[in-house]
């Protein structure tokens, strides 16, 4: 069908017609129209079909194959991961870049004067609620888990330098040459590297993704689904198979993405939980929690027991189907209002009883790092530091295109009234500016820590435990890693429950009022693949070889968006245009 100007109130279950002057598709396809509903006993269901047919019994078949053949199943994730990581680093760099510089294009570009919404249409959300909203699902469990042990990690293998192996490759870690003894570059290039990783890069895949789904739902009159977004690609062909595909790359890419997260924040949690109140050492093999073996080192021979990370999602998880229960007003802007709050406590509690003057300072000098290094780091072709390319930046563009449905859509549904402008900078520059100091502020205390005071037990800690033993060396230490802990569970409950609100959208064909229990159905299944990888095939390394084999496909899809994207507000502008030269 073709595209015209319509200004008549949309049926769109649940969805807001658009207000004042906008450019609304055509087309003769009624949202949920393929939907299937009725009753099991007293639980109603409004599901897609064959969407949510498929995408449930392939999850509901991936955990059965992982809990009956785990080491089968582990070696062939780890497989998964050696073969994208290794083959298509240079595309994943490739696509970030990308991105990018699309977003940055945008807010300069006429374009962004564009209204999400319409011509006339108002925020739904003031700007703390949706700045609080926005941090809480788009990488709250990650800036708690790697906010210490990413500078940490990144300044310790520059201090080092490259080293060779026998095959003439390096088999170091350190991002670009390294800063072989060199102190102040060694911190220089760490921080310049985790910036990249959680700066504007990641941002823009979200924002690419938000902005598309927001556009094509409140401006254009489509379901809030992914495949509505290519509409100016494939036109009605988006409402078959095309599209059927399409929305189910983004639930698995949703899902596994997710479930990493879930990994990390659990582990986190469950170490951090045994530092503060278990009991044992970790040399010897005797530390646990309620009786419980769990954070004993390698080398003491003691095998930590799964129950803890299992009891610890299972708890989270309820709380997060509460949350579920109660909607996104009621669940997860509160929740994330509260620990937004929490967070901001916990940054200024560190700024202030930490090497404040250092911190600051630090903050500008690691954004003039980053512009410094950052060609060299975007840089996808002909660098030498594989194991940085591959083990982390691949994984991270992976793990955020994963994350990119899940939290564009979230940002969707909470951005309606912006205008692409205002929508752009506030996705992209802020967050990216609060993460910097975030990271600044708690990587380069335990930087500091090493430098000033030679304080060697963040060096040595795994990822999990850095946080904590940084806040070990600071007043309050048992207050402030409680509170370390409840941030992490609380992010990990608003990333659970704003992840099931939007593989539910999804799989309801793009019905944002769909029956609670099948929130309550993708929401136990999100912490059921979590627990199912940990445990059973291979931890935390088979959650990210799984995000980053959903991720690769899904990064084609990104490049798509990017194109459905100028074509929608192309149109979308030239209406409201021509409507000011009438009047």
């Amino acid at each position: 069908m073709t595209d015209q100007n319509y200004t008549e109130d949309v049926d769109a279950q649940g969805i807001p017609s658009p207000e004042g002057d906008h450019h609304l598709i055509k087309t003769d396809y009624d949202i949920g129209q393929d939907n299937v509903e009725g009753n099991v006993g007293p639980i109603p269901f409004d599901i897609h079909n064959p969407v949510f047919a498929i995408s449930g019994l392939v999850v509901m078949a991936f955990v059965f194959f992982t809990l009956a053949l785990p080491d089968f199943a582990g070696t062939a994730f780890s497989a998964m991961f050696s073969f994208v990581t290794q083959t298509f680093d240079w595309f994943f760099l490739s696509v970030g870049n990308l991105v990018v510089l699309f977003c940055l294009a945008l807010i300069v570009l006429p374009l962004g004067s564009v209204r999400l919404g319409g011509a006339d249409a108002t925020p739904d959300y003031g700007y703390v609620g949706w700045f609080a909203m926005l941090f809480a699902a788009g990488m709250g469990i990650g800036l708690m888990f790697y906010g210490v042990s990413e500078p940490m990690s990144h300044f310790a293998s520059s201090l080092g330098g490259t080293t060779i192996g026998e095959d003439g490759l390096r088999t170091d870690w350190a991002p670009l040459g390294g800063a072989a003894g060199n102190e102040a570059e060694a911190v220089r290039l760490g921080m310049a590297a985790t910036i990249y990783h959680w700066g504007l890069h990641p941002w823009a895949m979200y924002a690419v993704v938000a902005l598309a789904l927001a556009l094509f739902t409140y401006n254009k009159g489509l379901p809030l689904t992914i495949r509505s977004a290519f509409y100016p690609i494939f036109g009605d062909r988006v409402w078959g198979w095309t599209g059927h595909v399409i929305d189910t790359l983004a639930v698995f890419a949703t899902l596994f993405g997710l479930a990493t997260s879930l990994g990390f924040g659990a582990t986190q949690a469950a170490n951090g939980l045994t530092v503060l109140y278990g009991s044992g050492v970790a040399e010897e093999g005797t530390r646990s929690f309620l009786g419980l073996p769990f954070g004993n080192t390698e080398d003491s021979g003691t095998i930590d027991s799964g129950a803890l990370l299992v009891i610890l999602i299972t708890a989270i998880t309820i709380v997060a189907l509460i949350s579920v229960i109660r909607g996104l007003d009621g669940g997860v802007k509160r929740l994330s209002e509260i620990n937004m709050g929490l967070a901001v406590l916990l940054l200024l509690f560190v700024l202030l009883v930490g090497p404040t003057l250092a911190l600051i300072s630090g903050f500008f000098s690691s954004l003039g790092a980053y512009f410094e290094y950052l060609p060299a780091l975007m840089n996808p072709f002909g660098r030498e530091d594989t194991n940085f390319v591959q083990g982390w930046t691949a994984f991270y563009w992976a793990w955020w295109i994963s994350w990119s449905p899940f939290v564009g859509m979230f940002i969707a549904r909470v951005s309606r009234g912006r205008t692409v402008r205002e929508f752009i900078i506030c996705v992209l520059l802020i967050p990216s500016l609060v993460c910097v100091l975030w990271m600044s502020v708690f990587g380069g205390t335990a930087i500091q820590q090493f430098l000033v005071d030679g304080y060697e037990g963040v060096v040595n800690a795994p990822l999990e435990l850095k946080l904590f033993e940084m806040l070990s060396q600071l007043p309050l230490a048992s207050i402030t890693s409680l509170v370390g802990i409840v941030l992490v569970i609380v992010f990990f409950v608003t990333s659970s429950d704003s992840g099931s609100l939007v593989i539910d959208t999804i799989t309801a064909g793009g019905k944002i009022d769909a029956p609670v229990p099948q929130r309550v159905f993708w929401c136990t299944f999100e912490g059921a693949v979590a627990i199912v990888l940990l445990l059973s095939a291979g931890g935390l390394a088979s959650l990210q070889s799984m995000v980053i084999s959903t991720g690769l496909p899904f990064a084609v899809v990104l490049v798509l968006l990017c194109v459905c994207i100028v074509m929608g507000l192309r149109t979308e502008r030239a209406a409201v245009m021509a409507r000011s030269s009438a009047k």
